[in-house]
């Protein structure tokens, strides 16, 4: 079966279990909700057990995240780095024009037809995601998700086209 990532335990919070979490899905509404099924597992990505969101809040830029039968402290303190996901089969269907990040991570990029990296990661620093190009031999490229910077996304062909504004490149 396969995994995916939503979040990674940075710490705990408070003296009742609950932890907090750095999310790594456009979805933390859904995947964060009551009664939501997560995997945890540990920082040598392997499985460790399954766990039941009893309830969950946004906070600055972290959610706070309690699951069932993990009242303490103590119980959760260990997950800290541990990484939470879900697994396939509970990935709902997206509209068109809609993707998944590990759908998008691992995209090659191209401006003007030239490839110029590959997607590595995708930042949430507010307003829109930033897509993270990692370039060969130079520095990493940020690019907004924005549709007059994302000209196109093929995730069939592995190819995300570009047009990088003036002034964003070195």
């Amino acid at each position: 079966m396969n995994f995916y990532n939503v979040a990674v335990i940075v710490n705990e919070k408070g003296l009742q279990g609950e932890v907090k979490v750095k999310s790594l899905t456009d979805f933390s509404e859904e995947r964060f909700a009551k009664k939501s099924m997560l995997s945890l597992f540990n920082k040598a990505d392997k499985f460790v057990s399954e766990l039941e969101v009893s309830h969950s809040r946004k906070q600055k830029n972290v959610w706070i995240l309690k699951f069932s039968g993990l009242n303490s402290i103590n119980d959760v303190e260990p997950f800290k780095g541990f990484t939470l996901k879900i697994a396939e089969e509970n990935l709902t269907e997206l509209g068109e024009g809609e993707f998944y990040y590990h759908d998008i991570i691992g995209l090659d990029v191209f401006s003007n037809d030239e490839k110029i990296g590959i997607i590595s990661e995708i930042l949430q620093p507010g307003a829109n995601d930033v897509w993270v190009v990692k370039r060969q031999d130079k520095t990493d490229l940020l690019l907004p998700y924005i549709d007059s910077v994302i000209i196109n996304v093929s995730v069939k062909h592995n190819r995300v086209d570009v047009v990088i504004p003036e002034g964003l490149d070195d």
